[in-house]
């Protein structure tokens, strides 16, 4: 295949569809079914990711933010502010590590476990949406 986008006749992005069809329709479906995502989880007050962070501690309560950031694989910064988001929403707490004060310990509040299952009928309307146009056998596989 010819790589007309190295060219100097076109603008750097303009052929990405034409020349890299598969790339660019994997990148097109992600973007829209993120931006369905968010859509979603704006209805129950979250941005995209924020349900990664809360149901990652749904299934193991009084997580480091360390390791949450490790078990995630999302870098610090990125999840600080997520943590300090979702903890002014109080969906989540902070405690110090009994064995060691100088970690911080990340626990659902109540709030934050009832949400919890409301990101799970979150995630199956998004998943049936995600396949409705699929045949049996497709939704199989």
């Amino acid at each position: 295949m010819e790589d007309t986008c190295l060219s100097l006749n076109h603008a750097p992005c303009a052929c990405l569809k034409s020349d890299y069809p598969v790339s660019f329709a994997i990148f097109a479906l992600a973007r829209s079914h993120r931006a369905r995502a968010a859509a979603l989880l704006a209805d129950i007050g979250l941005f995209p990711g924020q349900e990664i962070l809360l149901m990652s501690l749904a299934e193991k309560e009084g997580e480091s933010q360390k390791s949450l950031c490790e078990n995630i694989g999302l870098d610090h910064s990125t999840v600080a502010k997520s943590v300090a988001r979702l903890e002014r929403d109080g969906l989540i707490e902070r405690r110090k590590c009994p064995e060691d004060g100088r970690i911080s310990q990340l626990y659902l509040t109540e709030k934050g476990r009832e949400t919890t299952h409301a990101i799970a009928r979150v995630w199956a309307d998004l998943e049936k949406q995600t396949i409705a146009d699929l045949t049996p056998a497709q939704q199989a596989e």
